[in-house]
């Protein structure tokens, strides 16, 4: 079987495609290049983020890896696509007040999606295609449905970023990480010797200010209580994330935490602790990963941040591509734009992005 790897230079990446090499499988190389040298973006601080020009300057490093593992190596363009899905839509979001997650778009649009779809069109011949995420893939003979499932190492298990991945992604993935623990892949890299010992990790997409990327003069506005009261004021609403606490320069009895943010009025609304829980949220945009819909009355785990241990809550599906979760006790993580993904066990059921929540009535015009 011919299996094209994802390469970024990285210890995960390095280990999968020399796991599957090991395996007796027709290995290629692949990286995309995300970053261009003409982009209206600024470049990350951090040289480990995922958009940075760093990441191009790797290509020979991983052409060397490729070399010495005995694969062919190729190298694909996508950096257009990248600014016009994931970095635009990012924006978008955050002007809206909503909180994305470049991360899981890029994993169902560039990642999964044009880079192997470029990778065809330009004469790769492949079966599958791999990755050194941490998650598992499975088959359900009864449903007919290929599974995503959560890594053996939970600490760096990856699947709530990769939820969105169609049936057909699906049935196309390998992810051979899945059934190790991160001490594992280290010790294997580090006696391979692909990287120096004690190699620094991968950061976010971006790993500096998010409000770098907004590309927006600073239109101060009102700091708020959640009864209309001004407290203080701000640079842009866009500044601030929802469950912020540091940073507001407000004054209280007691801290107080961004709970919503209002693009209408540039305002900022805060409130104390217990002001923060959310019974409820509507989720829309909806990926059926691994099952078409929810048990009655049964109780999943419901993940609305990547860091999320999951939260007990009953789902209800509200549509072809919507669901409402109802949270056994209140969630201080909810926030609009964010993706929610439910889990039965190690089981991803579906996801989606989060509509709108019980704060949402402090987010409406004045």
């Amino acid at each position: 079987m011919r299996v094209l790897v994802g390469l970024s230079g990285g210890i995960d990446s390095s280990v999968c495609a020399y796991l599957l090499k090991k395996a007796g499988y027709d290995v290629e190389g692949v990286t995309m290049l995300i970053w261009k040298k003409d982009s209206p973006y600024p470049a990350p601080v951090s040289p480990t983020s995922c958009y940075s020009p760093a990441r191009a300057e790797d290509k020979a490093e991983i052409a060397a890896f490729c070399s010495n593992l005995g694969i062919p190596y190729h190298v694909l363009d996508v950096s257009d696509l990248y600014e016009s899905v994931v970095l635009e839509n990012f924006r978008t979001e955050y002007m809206n007040a909503r909180t994305p997650n470049p991360c899981v778009w890029c994993n169902q649009k560039i990642k999964f999606g044009c880079l192997v779809d470029e990778a065809r069109r330009q004469g790769i011949v492949f079966d599958r295609f791999a990755t050194g995420h941490y998650a598992r893939i499975t088959y359900d003979e009864n449903s007919g449905r290929y599974e995503l499932r959560k890594a053996k190492d939970q600490k760096k298990d990856q699947s709530y970023f990769l939820y969105r991945l169609s049936q057909d992604q699906l049935a196309s993935t390998l992810f051979p990480l899945g059934d190790y623990l991160k001490t594992e892949v280290r010790e294997i890299d580090e006696r391979e010797g692909f990287h120096e010992p004690g190699q620094a990790e991968s950061q976010d997409f971006y790993g500096g200010d998010y409000s770098d990327l907004i590309g927006q003069e600073d239109r101060p506005g009102d700091i708020v209580s959640t009864d209309g009261r001004v407290l203080g004021r701000h640079r842009g609403f866009w500044h601030y994330t929802i469950g912020q606490r540091r940073g507001l320069g407000v004054a209280a009895a007691a801290p107080l935490y961004v709970l919503e943010l209002d693009s209408v009025n540039n305002r900022v609304i805060v409130g104390f602790e217990d002001e923060r829980g959310q019974s409820e949220a509507d989720v829309s945009d909806v990926i059926w990963t691994s099952r078409e819909d929810f048990l009655p009355g049964h109780v999943y785990k419901v993940k609305v941040r990547s860091t999320s241990r999951g939260e007990d809550a009953f789902v209800t599906k509200t549509g072809d591509d919507s669901f409402q979760v109802r949270f056994l006790s209140p969630s201080r993580g909810v926030s609009a734009g964010q993706s929610c993904v439910v889990y039965d066990d190690d089981l991803v059921v579906a996801g989606g992005i989060i509509k709108s929540s019980a704060l949402d009535k402090h987010n409406k015009p004045c």
